[in-house]
C-alpha cells in the first residue's frame, strides 16, 4: 500500500508538468495582449511596451516558461499583472468560499442521492423508480446558471428567503454562511444528485439480485438491514468512483455558480483573471485545481480497500 501510494504521489509531478506546459501555451497563443488591457485604451504605443518590458512579455515564450517554471519549482507562483500581488496570496484569500461551496454541495448530493438511489432500486418499477429517472433527465438537460437563475427569481426576489449573491465567512457566524451558501450549493448539487442516484440504482438493483441478498433475506433479516449491510456495502465500490468523479467535475460547476451567485471565490477568480489575462493568476489556479483532480482519484482508488477488503494494491 505504501509503495502504491508513492507512485501515485510521484506520477502528479509528470501530469502537473504537462499540464503546466499546456496551460503555458495556450494562454500565450490566445489572442489579446495583457499590456493593452493594462495601459488601458488611451495608452500609446510607448506605454504599452513599457508595460511588456515590466512583465517580461517581450521575452521570447520559452525564455518567459523557464523563468516562470523556475519559479514555481521554488513555491513561487508570480506575481497577479491585475491585482498587483502574489498568486499564491491571492488563490488563499478565496481557498475559503470555493472550498466551503464544493464540501456544502457534495455533503447535500451524497445525503439526498444515495438513499433515493437504494429506494428506487428497492422499489424497482415504481412510481418512486419513475420519479428519480424523470429527475435524473431532467437534473442532466437543465444547465447550472438556468437553474441559478430560476432559484434566484423564486426563493430570492419572490419569496425573500434567502440572499441574491454574495458570501459571509464562516468566521463571522455559521448561519450567515449556511444562507448565503444554501442556494448555490442546491444549484450546483442537482446535476451530481442525478448522477449518483443514478448510478447508486443500478448498482443496488444489480445486487439485489445476488444469491447471498435471497440467502439474508431468508433468514430473517429486517429489510433495512439486507439493503444497507448487504446491498448497499457491496455496491459501494462503482458509487465510491462516482462521487469522486462528481468533486472533480465541481471545477466547472463552481465556476459558472461563482460567477452568477458573485462568490468571490476561485472560479470566479478564474472567470477574472481570464478576462482580464492575467496569466500568472490563471497558470496558478488551473495549476491547483489539476493538483486536487489528482489527489481525489488517489483517495477514490484508497477507498476501494476500505469498501472491499478483497482489492489488493
Amino acid at each position: 500500500m505504501l509503495s502504491f501510494l508513492l507512485r501515485r504521489l510521484l506520477s502528479t509531478i509528470p501530469v502537473l508538468l504537462i499540464v503546466a506546459v499546456l496551460v503555458f501555451g495556450m494562454l500565450r497563443l490566445t489572442p489579446g495582449d495583457p499590456a493593452a488591457m493594462l495601459a488601458g485604451d488611451a495608452a500609446s504605443t510607448e506605454q504599452i511596451a513599457q508595460i511588456r518590458s515590466k512583465l517580461g512579455l517581450d521575452r521570447s515564450i520559452p525564455e518567459q516558461f523557464a523563468i516562470w517554471f523556475g519559479r514555481m519549482l521554488g513555491g513561487d507562483l508570480g506575481e497577479s499583472f491585475y491585482y498587483k500581488m502574489q498568486v499564491s496570496t491571492l488563490i488563499a484569500q478565496r481557498l475559503e468560499p470555493t472550498l466551503s461551496l464544493a464540501a456544502l454541495t457534495i455533503v447535500v448530493a451524497v445525503a439526498v442521492a444515495v438513499p433515493a438511489g437504494v429506494l428506487a432500486a428497492w422499489r424497482f418499477g415504481g412510481w418512486l423508480d419513475r420519479a428519480l429517472m424523470a429527475f435524473s433527465v431532467l437534473g442532466f438537460s437543465v444547465p447550472v446558471f438556468v437553474l441559478a437563475y430560476m432559484l434566484i427569481w423564486l426563493v430570492s426576489l419572490k419569496l425573500g428567503w434567502l440572499p441574491v449573491q454574495g458570501y459571509q465567512r464562516i468566521g463571522d457566524g455559521v448561519l450567515p454562511w449556511l444562507k448565503h451558501l444554501i442556494m448555490p450549493a442546491l444549484t450546483l448539487s442537482v446535476i451530481y444528485i442525478a448522477l449518483i442516484a443514478r448510478v447508486t440504482r443500478a448498482s443496488v438493483l444489480e445486487t439485489l439480485g445476488e444469491d447471498y441478498i435471497r440467502t439474508a433475506r431468508a433468514k430473517g433479516l429486517p429489510e433495512a438491514k439486507v439493503l444497507l449491510r448487504h446491498a448497499l456495502a457491496n455496491a459501494a465500490v462503482p458509487i465510491a468512483t462516482v462521487i469522486g468523479i462528481g468533486i472533480a467535475l465541481l471545477i466547472g460547476g463552481v465556476v459558472v455558480t461563482e460567477s452568477v451567485y458573485a462568490i468571490p471565490g476561485l472560479g470566479r477568480l478564474t472567470v477574472d483573471a481570464v478576462l482580464a489575462r492575467d496569466f500568472p493568476t490563471v497558470q496558478g489556479v488551473i495549476l491547483l485545481f489539476s493538483f486536487v483532480y489528482v489527489l481525489v482519484n488517489l483517495a477514490v482508488d484508497l477507498s476501494y480497500v476500505v469498501l472491499d477488503p478483497r482489492i489488493r494494491y
